[in-house]
């Protein structure tokens, strides 16, 4: 059974919820959030564990979803630069695509002093995916206050991956269990060994209770994002900091482009 199926079956398992009761009951633009990657059988005794108020999406019958993200940074990577140094206040520019709907949408994620994540998002053409536009950069420039400027960003990865979303209502928490992650530069591109889940929580306070059950599984978030994790997999940069992250759990072979 491929990672997609299974994960798709785990997802059928509980009651659905709607789009605009993800919204209303879990809408988490300010969060705390924690990344695992675990092996996917995992997955189902930790949303077993998480109790009858765990919910899962569900638009147009479907509960797995297709995505597409595409990140903009400057051509000396400087997003993923602040990121490699740990400064406490950093900013990722992505255009991201939602494949089974062909929704599209301009995000500005910046990470707050405490950790948490604030995420602006706009509505975006999907023609438009690899383009900033100076409509695009006027609404990262007011976001940045022009620092870097937008005018210097640069599609510098593609990331395609396939995802559930839970939703646990009463604990404030989202869950966004992600397969079949690949990323793409114009060098090379790598993929996610298959059979292994990234899973993010996403509450308002930390350790969620989602944070909590993982750790009974022995299992300790991540600090890598998926940007930085594709930037250094298919990038010649600096990686020192994720190398034990990368080479347990990510480092592939890479595939040449072309």
């Amino acid at each position: 059974m491929s990672d997609r199926r299974l994960l798709a079956t785990l997802a059928q398992r509980l009651a659905p919820i709607s789009l605009a009761e993800t919204t209303e009951e879990a809408s988490l633009q300010t969060r705390i959030d924690k990344k695992y990657l675990l092996p996917l059988p995992l997955l189902g005794r930790v949303l077993r564990d998480l109790g009858p108020g765990l919910r899962a999406l569900e638009i147009d019958g479907l509960r797995v979803f297709g995505y597409e993200s595409v990140y903009f940074d400057t051509p000396r990577l400087q997003f993923y630069r602040d990121h490699v140094q740990g400064r406490r206040i950093r900013h990722k520019v992505r255009t991201r695509r939602y494949v089974d709907s062909d929704l599209t949408m301009l995000e500005v994620k910046e990470k707050g002093g405490r950790g948490e994540t604030v995420k602006h998002r706009t509505d975006w053409s999907p023609s438009e995916l690899f383009r900033l536009g100076s409509g695009g950069r006027d609404f990262v420039d007011d976001l940045l206050d022009g620092e870097p400027d937008a005018s210097d960003l640069r599609p510098s990865l593609v990331s395609r991956y396939c995802r559930a979303t839970f939703v646990h209502a009463e604990a404030g928490l989202r869950l966004t269990c992600d397969v079949d992650l690949t990323f793409e530069s114009p060098m090379t591109s790598a993929a996610v060994p298959a059979g292994r889940v990234l899973v993010e929580t996403k509450a308002a306070e930390s350790p969620s209770i989602a944070d909590r059950i993982l750790h009974r599984y022995s299992q300790r978030d991540v600090s890598v994002s998926k940007y930085c994790a594709g930037i250094a997999l298919t990038h010649d940069a600096p990686a020192n900091r994720w190398h034990r992250v990368l080479n347990r759990y990510l480092r592939p072979a890479p595939i040449p482009v072309g």
